[in-house]
């Protein structure tokens, strides 16, 4: 899926954000593992759909110097709203719902340079 929005073309930095929901771990009491965990599979899910895209390769072929940055959610209607404006916007993604509890538990964008999504991405804080 390509984008709707161009990048500015002010920054080619890549980067894969993930949004992961914050009250899993504050007030569900999901252990911190299980959290990260889901983290590992929308990021992983947002790779693999998105393989050939040339974004996605440019930054597979930058092993080592891979970026990502979380960002947390504070519940599950942000996070499935945000999944929405980022489908209406062409913004590709994975949207993880875990199974078998069919619980939304985060997203991760395929790779894109900072500024063609940080737009979207600015009301939500860094995972702490």
């Amino acid at each position: 899926m390509s984008m709707a929005v161009p990048a500015s073309g002010a920054s080619r930095r890549l980067v894969q954000y993930v949004v992961v929901r914050s009250d899993l771990l504050r007030t569900m009491a999901w252990p911190l593992g299980a959290v990260i965990t889901q983290c590992c599979h929308a990021a992983t899910a947002a790779i693999h759909l998105n393989y050939d895209d040339p974004d996605t390769q440019e930054y597979l072929g930058e092993l080592d110097a891979m970026h990502k940055v979380v960002l947390e959610a504070p519940d599950e209607a942000s996070l499935t709203n945000l999944s929405e404006t980022l489908r209406e916007k062409g913004v590709a993604h994975k949207l993880w719902i875990e199974q078998p509890e069919n619980i939304p538990t985060c997203l991760a964008l395929k790779p894109y340079p900072k500024d063609a999504v940080h737009t979207y991405l600015r009301k939500f804080k860094l995972f702490r």
